[in-house]
């Protein structure tokens, strides 16, 4: 049973007899004394795609779903689903894009890496790495001397993301990137 201050993204959670993802947390710490700080959490139902917010205090606790998480591979793109193999048995799972639309543009052809969450047989969700690699594909010169500073410039990345980038760094060169702040990380 996890606490509301322990929720991310991704988590699944019991509400009202239902199966709930949480979509986004938004944390809120007054500045009178003694106040406790508030979780604003948006969820969506995983059977009906219903978005449902509540506001948790830290030390609230919600029930866990009963749930599995299997290694998965992305496979290809049918329709509005999404086909996905486990990679110990075999199995295939589909999923609609509505289901995985912000973990999307991070999935490349056979991505390896990723976590399938599992109810019933049916895949609701997935967890991509915190971390990923990938080319600049897109962005101004890098300037010569440049220093490592905390100027930034934009710079769209092979997958059509975009994310503020030091300076120096040139099209072609990877990068690694934070997948939930959509921030730059470092070279890779």
């Amino acid at each position: 049973m996890p606490k509301a201050c322990d929720l991310k993204k991704g988590n699944v959670v019991e509400i009202n007899d239902d199966a709930y993802i949480v979509k986004n947390i938004d944390v809120r710490s007054p500045s009178a004394r003694g106040a406790v700080t508030l979780y604003k959490v948006r969820f969506n139902n995983i059977r009906t795609k219903q978005k449902y917010e509540d506001t948790f205090k830290g030390n609230d606790m919600l029930n866990d779903v009963a749930l599995m998480k299997r290694s998965v591979q992305y496979l290809y793109p049918d329709g509005a689903l999404h086909v996905f193999m486990d990679s110990q048995e075999y199995s295939q799972y589909m999923i609609e894009e509505d289901a995985i639309q912000d973990e999307f543009v991070w999935i490349t052809d056979e991505m390896e890496g990723l976590v399938g969450l599992i109810i019933d047989e049916n895949m609701v969700a997935i967890e991509i790495p915190i971390s990923l690699v990938f080319e600049i594909s897109e962005t101004a010169p890098g300037i010569k001397g440049a220093s490592a500073t905390a100027r930034t410039k934009p710079a769209t990345l092979s997958n059509g993301v975009e994310i503020q980038i030091p300076e120096y760094l040139e099209p072609g060169e990877m990068v690694r990137v934070n997948t939930e702040t959509r921030k730059f990380m470092s070279r890779a």
